[in-house]
């Protein structure tokens, strides 16, 4: 009589349904989007850069110009990462989950690159070409990260875009203005249809 074999020999699943579990898992991430954008904080961000416009276009040393902008774009950096980072901690999405590193990989260059053409355009006296950089590197940033969230985001990045390069041609008194629509005005808009769209 022959012996009789049990139907699974073994509680572990195939190692090809482990790589398709794997492969499933990966897919999934991969089309989750960051949702985690801070609405009412870009909002915040706006009105922040409001002020700041108001306070500039009252400057006449473009040293004390320039700090000011810098200390405002620290401001809104600050409150954008805290806004993200409570935002994503009230819908239950993983502030470091794959979405959100996609979208800080993306943002972060743009970012990055911004700061050293502000060294160097100042270092060579040419503040009024640092109006139309801040806004087109950052609508640049904007518009790559948006890739990896919701769809109003690359939107948002192709209207800084669209005035940073009206920036390049502008006269140079209408900077502080540019500045104030871009990273005020389009800032606050975007941030309400955010807020409002996705969960604040």
């Amino acid at each position: 009589m022959g012996s009789v074999r049990p139907i699974r020999e073994s509680a572990a699943p195939p190692l090809d349904a482990l790589d398709n579990l794997r492969f499933i898992r990966r897919t999934m991430e991969n089309s989750v989007a960051f949702t985690a954008v801070p609405g009412w904080g870009g909002v915040a961000m706006g009105v922040t850069a409001l002020c700041a416009a108001c306070w500039a276009s009252a400057q006449r040393d473009v040293h004390v110009w320039l700090a000011g902008w810098l200390a405002e774009a620290m401001l809104a950096l600050a409150i954008g990462v805290v806004a993200a980072y409570r935002k994503a901690a009230r819908i239950r999405e993983p502030a470091f989950a794959r979405p959100a590193r996609k979208f800080v990989l993306a943002l972060l260059p743009s970012v990055l690159v911004g700061a050293l053409l502000t060294c160097i355009l100042a270092r060579a006296g040419l503040y009024r070409d640092l109006p139309a950089a801040w806004l087109l590197v950052y609508g640049m940033g904007v518009l790559s990260g948006g890739v990896f969230s919701v769809r109003v985001v690359p939107v948002m990045g192709l209207c800084f875009l669209a005035i940073g390069t009206g920036a390049v041609f502008a006269p140079t008194a209408w900077a502080n203005v540019l500045l104030a629509l871009g990273f005020g005005v389009v800032q606050i808009g975007f941030g309400v249809v955010i807020a409002r769209r996705f969960g604040g």
